[in-house]
C-alpha cells in the first residue's frame, strides 16, 4: 500500500529563499505560460532578504516544491508551479483552500487577488468558488534567436559605485516610488542579481532618461523585464523603445533564449513600446479576484 503525502505549506526563511529561486529558474521554458519569475524574487529583494522571505510561500510534497507564492503585496499572491502539477487536482485543492481561508497564513480578509499560469487547475476552481476575474494584462514575447539592433542611445550598465542614477531614474518614472539607493544594494545582494543587469539610457546631453532591470533565469531559458520605466520629463522621444532594445541585447548576451515583459491590456502606450522594440504580445492574462 502506498501512503499518500500530504502537501505542505511552508515560509522558507532567508535560508530556503535559494531553493525557491532555483526551483522557479527549472520552470521556466519558451512556450511555458506567463508565469511568476525568478526575477520578480528578484526586484522584491530590493526590500531586503527577510522581507523576501516573510512574502515567499511554499507548497511541497515529500520533499519537492511543487508550488511557489510571492505576496507582492498583502493582498496580491502571485503564485506558480512544476509545469507536471498544474493540473495536479490534490494541489489545485490545496492551493484553494490556502488562499481562501485567511487563517493559513497566505492572504488576508477582505478583497485579495490571485496570479496564476491561465492553464493552471487553480483557475478553474477558484472561478467555481466564487472568485472572479479582473482586468486583463498582456504578456509580450522576443525571441532572442536573431541578433538585436543597436539601441540608438548610449547605454550604461549600471554598478554600486551608480546606483544612486538607477534610483533617481526609477523614482522619476513611477509616482509614488521610494526606490533609493540602498534599495538598489539590497535587491543586488539577492541571488537572482547574479544574473541580472541594471542599464540607464541617456540622451545626447547626456540626461538619465530610462532605465530597466532584467533578469536571466539561465542559459536556454527565457528572461525577465522588472521593471521599465521612463523618465516623466523624457517621454515622447522613444526612449522606452531604446531601453527595451538594450534589455533584450542584455539578456542575450546573458544567455536568455528570449524576453519576456507583462503590463496592463489598458496601458496602451506600453504594449506599444514593447512592440516597437521587437516583442510579440501573447494572450491577455488575467488575476483571479474575491470580493471582500
Amino acid at each position: 500500500m502506498i501512503e499518500c503525502m500530504a502537501i505542505v505549506l511552508g515560509v522558507p526563511g532567508v535560508d530556503g529563499l535559494g531553493e525557491a529561486v532555483g526551483v522557479l529558474r527549472e520552470w521556466q521554458h519558451d512556450g511555458a505560460p506567463m508565469q511568476l519569475h525568478p526575477g520578480d524574487l528578484g526586484w522584491f529583494w530590493r526590500f531586503g532578504a527577510e522581507a523576501t522571505a516573510a512574502a515567499v510561500r511554499t507548497w511541497s510534497r515529500d520533499g519537492r516544491i511543487l508550488a511557489v507564492g510571492l505576496l507582492d503585496q498583502p493582498d496580491l499572491l502571485r503564485l506558480t508551479m512544476a509545469p507536471d502539477v498544474q493540473r495536479d487536482e490534490e494541489l489545485a485543492q490545496q492551493l484553494v483552500e490556502d488562499v481562501t481561508e485567511p487563517g493559513r497564513g497566505v492572504l488576508l480578509e477582505g478583497k485579495v487577488n490571485v496570479e496564476a499560469p491561465m492553464c493552471a487547475l487553480i483557475q478553474d476552481l477558484l472561478f467555481e468558488n466564487g472568485w472572479n476575474a479582473d482586468e486583463p494584462w498582456t504578456p509580450l514575447r522576443r525571441d532572442l534567436a536573431e541578433p538585436v539592433r543597436d539601441p540608438g542611445v548610449r547605454i550604461e550598465v549600471i554598478g554600486p559605485g551608480r546606483a544612486h542614477v538607477r534610483a533617481a531614474v526609477q523614482r522619476a518614472s513611477f509616482d509614488g516610488s521610494t526606490f533609493a539607493d540602498e534599495s538598489w544594494h539590497a535587491m543586488a545582494a539577492g541571488s537572482p542579481y547574479a544574473d541580472a543587469r541594471c542599464l540607464v539610457a541617456y540622451d545626447d546631453q547626456g540626461n538619465a532618461v530610462a532605465a530597466v532591470t532584467v533578469w536571466s533565469a539561465g542559459p536556454g531559458r527565457p528572461g525577465l523585464l522588472e521593471p521599465m520605466g521612463v523618465h516623466r520629463e523624457h517621454r515622447g522621444h522613444g526612449y522606452g523603445r531604446a531601453i527595451t532594445v538594450a534589455a533584450a541585447a542584455a539578456l542575450k548576451e546573458l544567455g536568455s533564449s528570449s524576453a519576456i515583459v507583462c503590463t496592463p491590456s489598458s496601458n496602451a502606450g506600453a504594449v506599444a513600446t514593447y512592440k516597437s522594440a521587437g516583442f510579440q504580445p501573447l494572450s491577455e492574462v488575467r488575476d483571479k479576484y474575491r470580493d471582500a
